[in-house]
């Protein structure tokens, strides 16, 4: 399990919202990285792709954030970002130079490193992807910053494939002259209203201690998910069994929740949806949360140690079940910042109170 949440991390602001069943389950988008890009497409066909230095090459750190909206006929956006996760002084200006063109200044904050481009300089941009380029940030005092073009075109491949763009005249990689009406259209972001929960009863805690509810869960839960609910398991050393707690949810159904494992710098809690009474039918949200506020659960792992990329998911009870509200990740890891340079929703929904 840790090995595949480490695997995926490697790998916002919502939208306005729109009208949707506020109980259903939301399909994500996509994620994908080749070199040194990496793509995050989410459920309304927003697209996100990211670009960095060399992961091999001596260029000080710096990303490029390119955005497109699904639909016929929508632009590509793009920011920059120069590294700042070791304290820096950054350049009071910066321009943008591919294969030793000058393209002018960059619209600069000077105050957090960022930069947008122009609809010129995107052109520019997107064009030069396509081929072997040189795309240097340069500020005024003379440092340069290159971003890497290694495996900009699969992704923007990949981009194009899940927006519906190929062989179009809007595609960036494939063109064509299929009709730019044949794109698919956005989709709204999904409604999740959230369920009111009840009080906690002194009987519930009490079913903390139960060896019967225990029992439950190592039966419903597969050995890899959560290590240190077996009693065998070794993870947790001389600790013992974890301590298990017992919120109510409903009428008839509490959430219960324990350590399930530990890593070098990543931790996963359990979170089980159980009936208040035996047969207890756990079952499992999550073995890898960090935190909850019993009507919403959240994962928050690093993709390593030094805590410069993450992923994110958050889960939300509808007064029935617990649904996917949010997943994301920021990006490669490559010390652009400290927890990472960009927020790259596969999942975005409007989560209602």
């Amino acid at each position: 399990m840790r090995q595949y949440l480490t695997l995926l991390m490697l790998a916002g602001l919502l939208p306005a919202a729109a009208h949707a069943a506020p109980t259903a389950a939301v399909a994500p988008g996509i994620d994908f990285g080749h070199e040194d890009w990496t793509v995050a497409c989410d459920n309304t066909r927003t697209c996100r792709a990211a670009g960095y230095q060399r992961d091999d090459g001596d260029s000080e750190p710096v990303s490029i954030l390119l955005t497109r909206e699904g639909g016929p006929g929508q632009p590509v956006t793009a920011t920059a970002m120069l590294g700042q996760y070791d304290e820096t002084t950054l350049p009071q200006t910066l321009r943008l130079q591919i294969n030793g063109t000058a393209l002018g200044p960059l619209e600069y904050n000077a105050g957090d490193g960022t930069a947008e481009l122009s609809a010129k300089q995107v052109a520019a941009l997107l064009a030069a992807l396509n081929r072997d380029s040189r795309i240097v940030l340069v500020g005024d005092d003379g440092r340069q910053w290159t971003v890497s073009d290694r495996g900009a075109s699969a992704v923007l491949l990949k981009m194009d494939e899940f927006q519906g763009r190929l062989g179009t005249p809007g595609a960036l990689v494939r063109k064509g002259t299929r009709a730019e009406a044949s794109v698919l259209p956005a989709l709204p972001v999904p409604v999740i209203v959230l369920g009111r929960t009840v009080p906690t009863r002194p009987a519930d805690l009490a079913l903390a201690d139960a060896p019967a509810l225990r029992a439950a869960l190592v039966a419903a839960t597969p050995a890899d998910e959560c290590e240190a609910l077996r009693p065998d398991g070794t993870m947790f050393g001389d600790e013992g069994p974890q301590d298990i707690t017992v919120q109510r949810l409903s009428t008839g159904k509490l959430l219960v929740s324990q350590s399930c494992w530990r890593a070098a710098y990543n931790t996963g809690d359990g979170y089980w949806v159980v009936n208040d009474r035996a047969p207890y039918a756990p079952t499992l949200v999550t073995a890898s949360a960090v935190d909850d506020d019993l009507r919403t659960i959240q994962e928050a792992h690093k993709g390593r140690g030094l805590g410069d990329c993450w992923h994110t998911t958050s889960w939300g009870w509808t007064g029935t079940t617990f649904v996917k509200t949010a997943e994301a990740g920021s990006g490669l890891c490559r010390l652009v910042a400290a927890g990472g340079a960009w927020d790259m929703p596969t999942l975005v929904t409007n989560v209602q109170p």
